[in-house]
């Protein structure tokens, strides 16, 4: 069961999982207890898809760039730190270092918010494919394969915390 004695507590334990958004895991507590990790991302899934597409946004521009500013930047989380290290995005080679940084700006240009995936369940290789495939969709389907990806990694962070 995933739960907690107080909001406060449920928030302090879970609000990373979704990048510096705590206010979604807020939102769904008075849900709890959830049964499992799928079904509380449900339920925060819902949450986010019903915040109007100001808030989505917000939450989709709190994710860091992919592959920039690697050890620099101030406001990569550490999870993302942990999960970019994992896919190797913090050892690339000059020439793919800067591949990602014209799809970013690309990316970046084109809506106005970051290229998300969930680096986890992804190579290097997938990333660059999926960057390039996603530069082609329109506003409207790039926000909610964002929103999807977002959901994804908060999944792989939540069983992490649940894990014994």
């Amino acid at each position: 069961m995933i739960h907690a004695e107080t909001r406060e507590a449920f928030v302090e334990r879970f609000g990373a999982i979704y990048e510096h958004t705590p206010w979604i895991v807020e939102a769904v507590w008075p849900q709890a207890p959830f049964v499992d990790a799928q079904t509380m991302i449900g339920a925060t899934s819902k949450i986010i898809r019903a915040a109007g597409e100001e808030r989505q946004r917000a939450l989709v521009k709190a994710h860091p760039e992919l592959a920039g500013k690697f050890g620099i930047d101030p406001d990569l989380g550490a999870l993302s730190a942990a999960e970019q290290e994992g896919a190797g995005l913090d050892r690339l080679s000059e020439a793919e270092f800067v591949a990602f940084r014209a799809l970013n700006d690309a990316y970046q240009a084109r809506f106005d918010m970051p290229f998300v995936i969930c680096v986890r369940q992804a190579t290097k290789e997938r990333m660059r494919q999926e960057i390039e495939r996603r530069l082609l969709q329109s506003s409207e389907a790039e926000l909610a394969e964002a929103l999807d990806q977002i959901d994804q990694i908060a999944l792989l962070r939540l069983k992490d915390k649940i894990s014994p």
